[in-house]
């Protein structure tokens, strides 16, 4: 990518952490703005270390190497291969794939590297090609030495770039017993298949039989340097280490052509033969020469069968790296959303319950708790009309659901009942004496008798004077004889015992009032004896009434505040 697109990468990180710390987070607002400035550090970081990168790659070019959209197999060869034909540059292109060569097979992981800074979408498709020539080393041991090298290199390889990176196994001998370059090749599925330039792929036994005895000959070397290869090359990478993991190879590729450039006279190969074969003893065994230049030494057919890329452009790379992060901002704030909603729910939930385990009865914890769900009702239904925040929303917002239970409860509450009023004292009443008229009096008669007055003072000892204070004196009869005489009767009646007690107790006149009903106002029925002698009476009584009783030498107080039992 260039730099314009790294700085827009950086911004776009900025901005989505921006949003996501200080919209989403649920912690508080100063835990939100450290997290924050911790990314943008982190994002300078990473952008400072970039941008030094690219100014590295310069350094580290491979000329020819195919832009950065190619997605076709590019495979790193190392080995025994004479590469004549990539004197000039380390890369050759064909059409199905793309070949580099590694100089020394000890260089193959820092080459890899190079590759991928440059072309940092190729790691998908990224294949290795191990070329041995048994006529060009002398030392077998020296050789499994190279080879776990290989082994150890190529695992780390699939570590750095998190992908299996396919291995094709080589191996080539030169020989006069053919005029073209002549493969086999054992794929997975497959089996072992002739491929030849001139001629289409084909199984070995329908190759012998249409070859003849040339094809047999070659057929035996082919064979020999079968069984050589998977002894000495195919088992370093398939033996059981505990340092280093068994590499299983995609494809395992033998080759033979008349000419091999530096081959010995005196290999490992040679002394393998004279062991197990007597193929020295048959002419044509050994290549014709040394000269390389007119033989391919690539087998191109195996292309196909490794991995191919995606071919991303530098503008599409920054796509998908922007689409990314903002991929990994939406869970962020979906993830935050959700836990803000969830502590929603746990905090409503708990005032609820909270709220209904307090017994009624218990008033000053019961309104509290009643209180903070007015709260918590009142934050919801604020949210309710005017938009839910955005730290709650994103579609997971789950207040509406608890709006109508805080609701319900708060329903619920029954206030505690007011305070108890102090009672307001009781206005006193009149107190009524009631004197049998019978007692009193003779029959028909409103003279007071004479025995009378004990029974006036035993009964009227409560009934005194008192300023405010009215002593009213009501005369009744019974139902009997003429009604005007009646009222008549008990008018004088009630004046004989209201002079009685002014004249006893010493009390002025504008102390009285004296009223005669006759038979208006019975307290019984008329229609019995008993009934009759209780309607014949004399009622005393103490009415409160303002400018009444005034008495010499006493302040007038308040008629309706005086307690009569106190006189």
């Amino acid at each position: 990518m260039s730099p314009a697109q790294q700085r827009g990468l950086a911004l776009w990180a900025a901005l989505l952490s921006t949003v996501v710390c200080l919209s989403f987070l649920p912690v508080s607002r100063l835990v939100s703005v450290l997290i924050l400035l911790a990314v943008l550090g982190l994002i300078v970081v990473l952008w400072t270390i970039a941008s030094r990168r690219a100014e590295h790659d310069v350094t580290l070019r491979l000329e020819d190497l195919p832009d950065a959209t190619y997605h076709q197999p590019v495979v790193l060869v190392c080995g025994d291969l004479p590469l004549a034909c990539m004197q000039q540059s380390q890369v050759l292109t064909v059409t199905q794939g793309c070949w580099i060569r590694v100089e020394d097979f000890q260089d193959l992981e820092q080459v890899a590297r190079q590759v991928l800074w440059l072309r940092p979408d190729w790691g998908r498709q990224l294949s290795v090609m191990v070329s041995v020539c048994p006529q060009k080393h002398a030392d077998s041991e020296a050789l499994t030495s190279r080879l776990l090298s290989l082994r150890w290199q190529i695992s780390q390889l699939r570590k750095e770039t998190g992908h299996s990176v396919p291995l094709v196994l080589n191996g080539q001998v030169g020989s006069a017993m053919t005029n073209d370059m002549l493969w086999q090749a054992a794929i997975p599925g497959e089996g072992v298949r002739v491929w030849r330039e001139s001629t289409a792929p084909c199984s070995i036994s329908a190759w012998v039989t249409t070859g003849g005895v040339p094809a047999m000959q070659q057929q035996v070397l082919m064979n020999s340097l079968m069984s050589w290869f998977h002894q000495h090359v195919k088992a370093v990478f398939m033996d059981e280490n505990p340092d280093v993991p068994v590499i299983v190879p995609t494809a395992v590729l033998w080759g033979m052509g008349p000419i091999l450039a530096g081959s010995l006279a005196s290999s490992a190969w040679t002394a393998w033969l004279s062991r197990h074969t007597a193929m020295q003893h048959v002419a044509g065994w050994q290549p014709v020469g040394t000269d390389s230049t007119v033989i391919a030494p690539f087998p191109d057919f195996v292309l196909p069968l490794l991995p191919e890329g995606r071919g991303l452009t530098p503008r599409g790379r920054a796509f998908r790296c922007a689409l990314g992060l903002f991929t990994l901002a939406a869970i962020t704030a979906l993830l935050s959303s959700g836990w803000n909603n969830r502590q929603l729910l746990q905090r409503v939930s708990f005032d609820i319950a909270r709220y209904y385990r307090i017994p009624m009865n218990d008033y000053g914890q019961k309104a509290d708790a009643v209180a903070v769900l007015r709260e918590d009702a009142a934050q919801l239904d604020n949210w309710t009309r005017n938009g839910v925040p955005v730290r709650m929303g994103l579609g997971l917002y789950q207040g509406e659901r608890l709006h109508l239970t805080v609701l319900d409860a708060i329903r619920s509450y029954v206030p505690p009942p007011p305070p108890l009023k102090p009672q307001p004292k009781p206005k006193p009443a009149p107190k009524i004496v009631r004197l049998d008229s019978m007692s009193l009096f003779d029959s028909g008669k409103s003279v007071l008798k004479a025995g009378s007055t004990k029974m006036l003072i035993n009964s009227l000892v409560g009934i005194k004077a008192k300023p405010g204070w009215l002593i009213v004196v009501a005369g009744h009869t019974d139902n009997t004889g003429n009604p005007q005489l009646n009222q008549t009767l008990s008018q004088k009646r009630a004046e004989a015992v209201r002079d009685w007690m002014r004249d006893t107790g010493d009390v002025p006149e504008s102390c009285f009032a004296v009223q005669g009903y006759g038979a208006s106002r019975p307290v019984a029925t008329n229609d019995t004896p008993e009934g009759r002698a209780l309607n014949r009476r004399v009622e005393i009584s103490l009415v409160p009434q303002a400018n009444a009783c005034r008495i010499p030498g006493h302040t007038q107080a308040s008629s309706q505040d005086d307690d009569v039992s106190q006189h």
